[in-house]
């Protein structure tokens, strides 16, 4: 248990909460540690969302399924990210949206209800977990964002660039490993995979980008023209 303690310290929800107080906020909070394997779900559409997950290993997806069954990616929940939390601070707290472990995921588990509300203790920690949790909320709602910006674009090669602009700016140059793969790629820009890959090899063609499996370099100088 120590060693997801250090995992779950290091997340930027207990942010200012010193090493000496984390293990009895975890268990004050009434916390677990669950274990989801790749490719099962963690939480379902439609599904009573009363906890907040903090990822202490692997991705989460959220995803989005229409009625025939047809898929797109929302965002990708990295190590130290959290999900849950907008369904779990809302009124409604039935999920519209998927949860599913795209690696095998290692999940802090905290129920909403202990964390937004002071215990009988008065934890001095618990004021700063609210605030933290609302700068949290701000950063998913900046990922959200993003994603509009992104499949906002009517053409595919639009899509594309816009999705490759902000990697490279994600990672501070035009040299970048994107975070998941063609398939997954192709669901997050509601595109046709096959269509996908065509366009990516015909802008690699052109020099406009250069790629070894998910490892790519933009030439950001011909991204601008392409754009303008």
């Amino acid at each position: 248990m120590m060693d997801q303690v250090e995992r779950a310290r290091l997340c930027p929800l207990f942010e200012g909460i010193g090493p000496e107080d984390m293990g009895a906020m975890l268990d004050c909070l009434g916390s677990q540690v669950r274990s989801y394997p790749r490719g099962t779900y963690i939480a379902l559409e439609e599904e009573d969302i009363r906890f907040i997950g903090v990822v202490l290993a692997g991705t989460v997806q959220m995803i989005k399924e229409d009625v025939w069954g047809n898929k797109t990616i929302l965002t990708l929940i990295r190590e130290r990210e959290v999900f849950g939390e907008t369904f779990a601070c809302g009124a409604e707290t039935d999920s519209v949206v998927t949860f599913y472990a795209a690696e095998d995921v290692t999940a802090l588990i905290l129920p909403f209800h202990r964390v937004l509300h002071l215990c009988p203790r008065s934890c001095d920690f618990h004021q700063r977990l609210v605030e933290n949790m609302v700068t949290m909320l701000a950063a998913k709602n900046r990922q959200l964002m993003e994603k509009i910006e992104v499949v906002a674009k009517k053409k595919l090669r639009e899509k594309i660039l816009a999705y490759l602009s902000q990697q490279a700016q994600h990672s501070g140059g035009a040299d970048f490993t994107l975070p998941m793969g063609r398939v997954d790629l192709a669901d997050y820009l509601c595109a046709n995979r096959s269509a996908l890959t065509r366009e990516l090899a015909a802008m690699k063609d052109e020099g406009l980008i250069d790629y070894d499996k998910d490892t790519f370099h933009l030439n950001i100088k011909m991204a601008i023209g392409e754009r303008q």
